[in-house]
C-alpha cells in the first residue's frame, strides 16, 4: 500500500512520500494538545453546515455525536493518539470517519486545514491566557498579603544595589504587584487580539458555500469574525502578542527571583524561605539553596528564545499560509508551560516566605540612608539644595572617617556646619519619620501604601 494512501491530499500524488518527510512533516507529537479545541471547532462547524442545509441534519447529528464520543474517549484515555498521524486535525477526522462512515467525510465541507488550524490555535490561546491570568491574580493577592503584614517594616531601598533611601518591605514587594498588574493588562490585550474567528477563510480565499460565520463565532464565544481571508489564515500576531506578554511575565518573575536570591544570603538575610521551597547541597550540610527562584531566573531565557523564534519565523513569510507557521506551536506551548510552572512554584514560595524585620531594620540604619532627609531638612529651612547637598556630603565623609552615623553627630557639630540646624534634626533623620514623611502618592509611607493596596484590590475585584 502506498505511503500516501491515508493522506487527505493523496489524490494529486502517484509516488510515495519518503518516510523521513513524513516524520519531518508530522506535528501530532505537539499539536495533540489542541484536541479539545479542534473538536469544539468541528462541532460548531458541523452545526452550521446543517443549519445552512449544506449537509443533512442526519449527517450533522452523526458528526456531532461522533465528535462528542471521541472527545470523551480521548479524555478518559480509552482512545490514544496515533503517533503516525500527520496532525491532530487529520487524526480526529480519520477517527470520526472510521466510526460513523461517509458522514465523517462531509465534516470538512467549506473548510481548509489553514482556517481550521488558525481557529484551534485562537481557541487554545484564549483559554490559556484566561488560566495564566487567574494565576497572576492569585500571585498578586499573595503579594498584597505580604505587603499588608509589613506596612511598617523598614528596609533599605537600593539604586545600583547600593543602600539609597529608607522604604518599607510593603512598598518594595508591591512594586512587583504593579508589574503583575501590567502583565495582566498585556494578556488582556493579547486575548482581545485573539478574539476573531477565522473559520470560513478557507485556504486563503474563503469559499463558495453559504457559510454562516457569525453563527460559528457565537457558538465558540468569539467577539467577531476575521475581516480578510488572507490575513485570517496567515495572521499570527496574536501568538506573538501572547509570547511577548509571557516574556514580560517571566522577566518580572526573574527580577523578583533575583532579589529573593540575594535576600536569602547570609550577607542580607532579609528573608527565610520555607523548607518546602529550597534544597540542600550534596556535600555541604549547612546549605539552603533558593533553587526555585534560580530556576525561574534561568527559565526566563526560554521565554525570550521562544519569542525570538516566532519573530524570526514570521519575518519573511509571504501571504498566505506557509508550512513555516507550523513552528508557531512548540514555541508558544513552551512559553505557556514555562510561565505556568513558574507561577505554580512562585506563588506558594512567596506566600510562605518569612521576612526578617530586625535584619532589614539593622541594614536600613547603616549606609547613611537618611542623608537625603538630612539635606531636605536644610532645604526646608531655606538653604539652596545644592548648598545643602554639599554640606551633608561633607558631613557624611567626616562620619565615615570617624566611624559614626548621622544620629551620632552632636548638635554642636551640626551647627558648626550650618547655623539653621536645631534639635529637631534628630527627628528629621529618624528612620520611621523618614518613611512616614514620604507620604506623596506612590510613596513608601504606610498611608500611601494602603492607598496603593486599595487600588490594586479594586483592579482585581478583591
Amino acid at each position: 500500500m502506498s505511503a500516501n494512501t491515508n493522506k487527505v491530499w493523496r489524490g494529486r500524488f502517484s509516488g510515495e512520500s519518503a518516510q523521513e518527510v513524513d516524520v519531518f512533516n508530522s506535528s501530532i507529537s505537539f499539536d495533540y494538545v489542541l484536541f479539545e479545541e479542534d473538536i469544539a471547532g468541528s462541532i460548531a462547524h458541523a452545526k452550521m453546515l446543517g443549519q445552512q442545509k449544506i449537509i443533512s441534519s442526519e449527517d450533522t447529528q452523526k458528526i456531532v455525536e461522533g465528535l462528542e464520543t471521541i472527545l470523551k474517549d480521548l479524555k478518559s484515555g480509552q482512545l490514544l493518539f496515533d503517533e503516525q498521524a500527520e496532525d491532530i486535525h487529520m487524526f480526529i477526522e480519520a477517527e470520526l470517519t472510521n466510526r460513523i462512515g461517509d458522514a465523517g467525510k462531509r465534516l470538512h465541507t467549506g473548510r481548509s486545514r489553514n482556517d481550521q488550524v488558525a481557529l484551534d490555535l485562537r481557541l487554545y490561546v484564549k483559554k490559556q491566557i484566561a488560566e495564566i491570568k487567574a494565576k497572576l491574580i492569585q500571585f498578586e493577592q499573595v503579594i498584597i498579603q505580604q505587603a499588608e503584614q509589613h506596612l511598617n517594616t523598614v528596609m533599605p531601598g537600593y539604586t545600583h544595589l547600593q543602600i539609597a533611601q529608607p522604604i518599607t518591605f510593603a512598598h518594595q514587594i508591591l512594586a512587583y504587584a504593579q508589574m503583575i498588574a501590567r502583565d495582566i493588562k498585556r494578556l488582556d490585550e493579547a486575548s482581545e487580539h485573539t478574539d476573531s474567528m477565522p473559520l470560513g477563510n478557507g485556504a486563503l480565499a474563503g469559499t463558495t458555500y453559504p457559510l454562516d460565520r457569525q453563527f460559528v463565532a457565537e457558538q465558540l464565544g468569539f467577539k467577531e469574525v476575521t475581516a480578510n481571508s488572507l490575513d485570517g489564515v496567515s495572521d499570527r500576531d496574536f501568538v506573538l502578542d501572547t509570547a511577548y506578554a509571557l516574556s514580560m511575565v517571566m522577566m518580572h518573575l526573574s527580577r523578583l527571583s533575583e532579589e529573593i536570591i540575594l535576600w536569602c544570603t547570609q550577607e542580607f538575610h532579609f528573608v527565610e524561605l520555607d523548607d518546602a521551597f529550597a534544597t540542600g547541597s550534596s556535600i555541604m550540610p549547612q546549605k539552603k539553596n533558593p533553587d526555585v527562584a534560580e530556576l525561574v531566573r534561568g527559565k526566563t531565557g526560554r521565554a525570550y528564545g521562544n519569542l525570538q523564534t516566532l519573530l524570526t519565523m514570521m519575518k519573511g513569510i509571504p501571504l498566505a499560509y506557509n508550512k513555516d507557521m507550523q513552528e508557531d506551536k512548540e514555541a508558544l506551548f513552551d512559553s505557556i508551560r514555562t510561565v505556568d510552572i513558574a507561577l505554580s512554584a512562585m506563588i506558594p514560595m512567596v506566600k510562605t516566605m518569612q521576612v526578617n524585620r530586625e535584619r532589614m531594620r539593622t541594614a536600613a540604619s547603616k549606609g547613611f540612608i537618611n542623608a537625603t532627609d538630612c539635606a531636605d531638612y536644610l532645604t526646608k529651612k531655606g538653604v539652596p539644595f545644592r548648598e545643602a547637598y554639599e554640606v551633608i556630603g561633607s558631613l557624611v565623609q567626616a562620619c565615615i572617617e570617624k566611624n559614626q552615623t548621622l544620629e551620632d553627630v552632636s548638635l554642636e557639630i551640626y551647627q558648626t556646619l550650618h547655623p539653621v540646624f536645631e534639635a529637631d534634626i534628630y527627628e528629621a533623620i529618624d528612620l520611621d519619620e523618614c518613611v512616614i514623611k514620604r507620604s506623596i502618592e506612590g510613596g513608601p509611607a504606610p498611608e500611601a501604601v494602603k492607598k496603593q493596596i486599595s487600588r490594586l484590590k479594586n483592579q482585581i475585584d478583591l
